[in-house]
């Protein structure tokens, strides 16, 4: 165990850090199972632990930025998106089709087009959040051929929006906490509690506009 968890923080201290981040979460659209929430909360825990650090006077290991590691997130997030959304683009009538016998994707369809039309891509943001949220969204905005500058800042704000906050979460739990598996377990608890509440909001929105 003591072994595992060695091989662990050498791999958080160490600049492939950044390139395990950014293919993680650019990868994870098509596999919403790959543990890229993870890994940024456990890269902002280990740089709470460094900044712990050097306020107490001791030189640090090399440790993540979190600026860094916030951009670096946001953009893979950013791209992987536009993949998505450049394949949906492409798929052509069997996409369509395929769209078509989904209800929920025929519902996200509506709905989504609805709301980067009228200006307004809430819904973008708080799909990121949600459990394959970012995948429907991406395949539903490129298979609707919506414009990449209807869909592209929306993407952008929402793949900013869940990496600050995955960040902050590992970072302030680091540093109230401590660099201890604790932390990051409260943390990934909130990006997990977060994810349960717009996936909740998602489900709800559709009766809402209904009832309007």
């Amino acid at each position: 165990m003591a072994e595992s968890l060695g091989s662990i923080a050498s791999l958080v201290s160490s600049p492939w850090i950044y390139a395990l981040v950014a293919v993680s979460v650019l990868l994870d659209i098509f596999l919403p199972v790959l543990p890229s929430g993870v890994l940024v909360i456990t890269a902002a825990t280990a740089a709470a632990a460094g900044s712990g650090a050097a306020a107490a006077g001791r030189v640090p290991q090399d440790v993540p930025d979190i600026l860094v590691l916030t951009l670096c997130a946001a953009t893979a997030s950013v791209l992987g998106d536009l993949a998505v959304y450049r394949l949906a683009w492409r798929g052509g009538a069997r996409l369509d089709r395929a769209i078509a016998r989904s209800r929920r994707l025929t519902t996200a369809q509506e709905r989504l087009g609805g709301a980067l039309a009228r200006g307004g891509g809430a819904l973008v943001v708080l799909a990121r959040f949600a459990p394959a949220g970012r995948s429907v969204v991406s395949l539903v905005a490129g298979s609707a051929h919506r414009r990449i500058r209807e869909f592209l800042p929306w993407s952008a704000l929402a793949g900013l929006a869940w990496a600050a906050y995955s960040v902050a979460l590992g970072y302030f739990g680091g540093q109230w906490l401590g660099a201890t598996w604790l932390a990051t377990a409260v943390s990934l608890v909130a990006l997990f509690g977060a994810g349960a509440g717009a996936a909740y909001l998602m489900r709800r929105q559709p009766r809402t506009t209904e009832a309007s």
